[in-house]
């Protein structure tokens, strides 16, 4: 099946990322959510990323050309000429089944319907709709318009062409694929990579070692480009701890529950980059001013 259109279910960090890519690789996108005012604020953010990629000489062309091939909505029945869905809204298996049972009325036949999920099961998702066929999951790393990585996970009536349809679709962005076999908690890279979490937080809880230089660490001795606190302000803290909930009452394992000082946080409002305080202050552009 020839993709051409694409239609994003959610317009935040990660839906707006997932706009942007597909945009620069030439699809027409029509990105929703449930308000104009987040829409805009989605789109400045599309030119924002795409003019720091052009300074790099990252991507070619100009913002506009970008841009104007993203078209924005607040109704779901904009979706039904997509030949493939990506839903990337807030980590909730109950929101999530309502739009893909709305999304499987309103599509055409054949649309595949991804979704984003960092740790949902997909088969639970698949279950809101007729086609649990053509359900599966296209898991971006964030920021989208920077990490290589898709995960495409295969839910337990997922078919071998639906998988190979969004295979191609991701290898088509410039992104990098790893596949997943089986519908567990947390797939397979956030599987192991939440519990490095889990811990960098208990060392902090403990008096072990900083914030600052726990990030500093995994950096230079892990080569990871970002810290466990600084990925988990980029994310969300409340995102985080949606994930580690749902992985702790899927499996019962005590080490994916999530940690004190990080529900605390959620419960204080401080959410991460996007309510300037998290494990870190933020300036209003984003920048890391020092710890909280």
């Amino acid at each position: 099946m020839r993709i051409k259109k694409v239609f994003v279910v959610g317009a935040g960090t990660m839906g707006n990322g997932i706009a942007q890519v597909c945009a620069q690789a030439g699809y027409d996108v029509v990105m929703m959510d449930m308000n104009d005012e987040i829409l805009r604020e989605a789109v400045n953010s599309i030119k924002r990323s795409v003019e720091k990629l052009m300074e790099k000489g990252k991507v070619q062309g100009t913002v506009d050309d970008i841009v104007t091939r993203i078209r924005t909505t607040t109704d779901m029945q904009d979706g039904k000429e997509a030949e493939i869905v990506i839903e990337a809204v807030n980590e909730d298996l109950a929101i999530k089944r309502d739009i893909f049972c709305q999304l499987d009325d309103i599509c055409l036949p054949h649309t595949i319907l991804g979704s984003n999920t960092s740790s949902i099961s997909i088969t639970s998702i698949a279950g809101a709709t007729t086609r649990p066929d053509k359900v599966v999951g296209i898991h971006f790393w964030n920021p989208v318009p920077i990490m290589r990585l898709v995960e495409i996970i295969k839910g337990l009536l997922t078919s071998e062409e639906t998988i190979e349809t969004a295979l191609e679709f991701a290898h088509s962005l410039g992104k990098e694929t790893i596949r997943v076999n089986k519908d567990v908690p947390g797939f397979a890279i956030n599987r192991f990579n939440v519990v490095s979490t889990v811990e960098a937080i208990r060392l902090v809880e403990e008096g072990v070692a900083t914030i600052e230089d726990i990030d500093k660490g995994a950096r230079l001795g892990l080569g990871r480009p970002m810290g466990p606190f600084e990925t988990s302000d980029l994310n969300g803290l409340d995102v985080g701890v949606n994930i580690l909930q749902g992985l702790y009452e899927e499996t019962g394992d005590p080490k994916f529950f999530p940690p004190l000082t990080m529900r605390q946080k959620v419960k204080a409002g401080q959410l991460g980059r996007k309510t300037r305080v998290g494990w870190y202050r933020y300036d209003e552009n984003g920048n890391k001013i020092g710890p909280a």
